[in-house]
């Protein structure tokens, strides 16, 4: 059941949310590249965009060289609470392929608009500040502070998220991650192991003195590749992930570079992407490889292996009675006059590095398929998301209490 509040609150909403405005607003960021280590130029546009809209504290936050975080907010009454839109500035480079129009063109074609990374994520931020704008413009009365974050780095160390939530801290907040336009409870973490097999070198021509490190290697590979860990965990959370903690040997560096020199490679490290549900400890995860290096050890006694944990990410989830979700369930049903299920991601959100320090739900446009050839989102599907923002900004605000 939608309460005639949240219908109220919407109804005024949606007088000022300015449709003409989001769609030529997300074609002109779709231009500016912003793949990672190159968000400065987009972070720039959206501070601009802010400072020109009158919004405070809009700025620049110094994170990495030329690779800010683009920062602003609005004060609604006296006091309340701080509640925080955010998403990422950086995405990866563009895919080959593309056939209906350029990766940078932000065309608008049979009511899409078409751009590399505009579903992970820069079609969100741009329906965040705009959401903020008609909330504003609405003058619902509201207490309180909505405030933005456009965050550099995520694919990399999360370093603006972390530098955002160390000097603002927050009630809670909207993370704008491509979703499905679903309403994410969280998502899976990343351990990455290295396991480091050796052998024994020697010239080509001498090829029985050797030990062919990048063969031992091929043994462990498989028994990673067919690893099914399934933890023990609590119900709610195998039913939003499912019982499968997913492992797999992502990336070998071995044998010798190109040109030689002509011998039998001593040493080849297998990089291990594993993706545990929350709760999936990282002992858990290292006793499932120590069991697969051990079935490698069985096909060829000659197998030998170092194991280092290389990075750890935390995995994210908040249960669906936390208002933090309830808050975005009850704005999501507002827009959609129905109530929607709730679901997980198996990618990684900024969430894994801040999620510890304000309750945070996940929505946004655009589905995880995002990168591929010819990205695009409908307008209706960014104008669907401009709505959920600004209603749960208005819910968590106090709008109707």
């Amino acid at each position: 059941m939608i309460a005639e509040s949240e219908e109220q609150t919407l109804a005024i909403i949606d007088e000022h949310i300015d449709i003409d405005r989001l769609v030529t607003t997300v074609q002109a960021i779709c231009r500016i590249p912003s793949v990672l280590g190159d968000e400065g130029a987009f972070a720039a546009y959206l501070v601009d965009m802010m400072h020109a809209s009158g919004f405070d504290g809009a700025a620049l936050q110094p994170v990495l060289p030329d690779r800010p975080n683009a920062t602003g907010h609005l004060d609604f009454g006296t006091g309340g609470r701080t509640v925080v839109l955010t998403g990422h500035l950086d995405t990866k480079p563009p895919s080959h392929g593309w056939t209906v129009t350029e990766p940078f063109s932000g065309a608008l074609i049979d009511g899409s608009i078409y751009g590399q990374g505009i579903m992970d994520m820069k079609a969100a931020l741009v329906c965040q500040v705009i959401a903020m704008e008609a909330l504003r413009a609405s003058k619902i009365p509201l207490n309180g502070r909505l405030a933005f974050a456009g965050v550099a780095d995520h694919m990399g160390d999360q370093l603006g998220a972390i530098e955002y939530f160390a000097h603002h801290p927050a009630d809670l907040a909207v993370l704008g991650e491509c979703s499905g336009s679903q309403i994410y409870l969280g998502h899976r973490g990343r351990y990455y192991f290295d396991i480091t097999v050796r052998g024994l070198s020697a010239h080509t021509c001498h090829k029985p003195a050797a030990i062919n490190a990048n063969l031992l290697a091929a043994h462990a590979i498989i028994e990673l590749d067919a690893s099914k860990l399934e933890p023990q965990l609590e119900e709610w959370v195998l039913d939003l992930f499912g019982p499968e903690t997913f492992m797999a040997p992502g990336r070998v560096y071995g044998g010798l570079p190109p040109g030689g020199p002509s011998m039998i490679p001593d040493e080849c490290v297998i990089r291990v992407d594993c993706r545990p549900q929350p709760g999936v400890t990282i002992e858990e995860v290292r006793a499932e490889i120590d069991r697969c290096l051990a079935a490698a050890a069985m096909r060829d006694p000659r197998f030998k292996a170092d194991v280092e944990l290389v990075d750890v990410k935390d995995g994210y989830l908040v249960s669906r009675d936390d208002e933090v979700a309830t808050t975005m369930i009850r704005a999501l049903a507002s827009v959609r006059g129905h109530q929607s299920p709730v679901s997980v991601g198996n990618w990684l959100g900024d969430t894994s590095s801040v999620g510890h320090k304000v309750p945070t739900i996940i929505f946004g446009p655009g589905a995880e398929s995002a990168y591929a050839a010819n990205e695009h989102l409908t307008v209706d599907e960014i104008v669907e998301a401009t709505r959920a923002y600004a209603v749960f900004a208005a819910l968590s605000l106090g709008a109707g209490a």
